[in-house]
């Protein structure tokens, strides 16, 4: 028994780092992602003032990390099920790539599992599609639903480019988002941070939140954050909590979102077609 669930354990890490292999080759990050991105915060405006406290420095960045190994291990039979689900259901790859805003306005790709069916228009936002539910596909309407879509994501925090907890990535052209994170608190820029897998938004209202009040519940949360220490770990741990509650329950989940203007989306290239 005790080598079979040594077998089991074995096979587990080994397909979570397939897998996480896999879906760091699904869209390589080139060099100049953020040639003209008009989004990057100078140095001066987006870092946190001051010296930074262990929270943010050490402890949260540690706690992005096991988090994110030990759900990239637990899940990877989860991983292959829903896998193997997206691409019967409709032939392709099975990961969804898109460009998001990310630390101090850098881009960086964000990973889903891909819930559009193949035929949808690429690098378009959901809601700026006529008839959106026409595109998604069965698996991916229960994917979005039940928010398994985002698991992949775990791939980006273990990487760096996300942290479990933050203000939710906003879309490469989402100017008004971007800007409103900017001075939704006074003296707190909301993009100075690693954007989240689930945030202070998401337990709050998520699509059916106006831009605005999304921006405003991200300053309050980096407003938290900053002053670090055990007020801003327990407060971390709450929207872990919150975030399962709202989940199990389907909070706020509308397709399209709300509507968020975003900028004119150019001529896709063909490297930047959908994954």
């Amino acid at each position: 028994m005790k080598k079979h669930k040594i077998l089991l354990a074995a096979c587990s890490i080994a397909a979570a780092f397939i897998i996480a292999k896999k879906v760091g080759e699904t869209h390589s990050e080139n060099s100049d992602i953020d040639k003209d991105n008009p989004y990057i915060i100078n140095q001066s405006r987006g870092q946190i003032e001051g010296k930074q406290s262990v929270y943010i420095s050490i402890v949260k960045p540690a706690f992005d990390k096991a988090l994110s190994f030990m759900g990239l291990v637990i899940l990877s039979p989860l991983f292959v099920v829903i896998a193997t689900a997206v691409y019967l259901d409709d032939p392709g790859p099975v990961f969804f790539t898109q460009k998001r805003v990310g630390l101090n306005g850098s881009f960086f790709m964000l990973h889903k599992f891909r819930t559009m069916k193949m035929s949808t228009p690429s690098d378009v936002p959901t809601h700026e599609l006529k008839d959106p539910e026409q595109y998604i596909t069965r698996v991916g309407r229960m994917l979005r639903k039940t928010s398994l879509d985002e698991l992949p994501q775990i791939w980006d925090i273990w990487r760096g480019r996300m942290s479990v907890i933050g203000p939710r990535p906003a879309l490469w052209n989402q100017d008004d988002l971007v800007e409103c994170r900017a001075s939704a608190i006074d003296g707190v820029d909301a993009n100075a941070v690693l954007p989240g897998l689930t945030g202070l938004a998401q337990i709050s209202g998520r699509d059916e939140l106006e831009i605005a009040d999304k921006a405003k519940l991200d300053g309050e949360y980096v407003k938290i954050l900053k002053k670090g220490g055990i007020r801003a770990f327990l407060f971390d741990c709450r929207m872990i909590v919150g975030t399962v509650t709202a989940v199990l329950k389907h909070d706020g989940v509308i397709e399209g979102g709300t509507g968020a203007v975003v900028r004119p989306v150019e001529p896709v290239k063909p490297e930047d077609k959908k994954d």
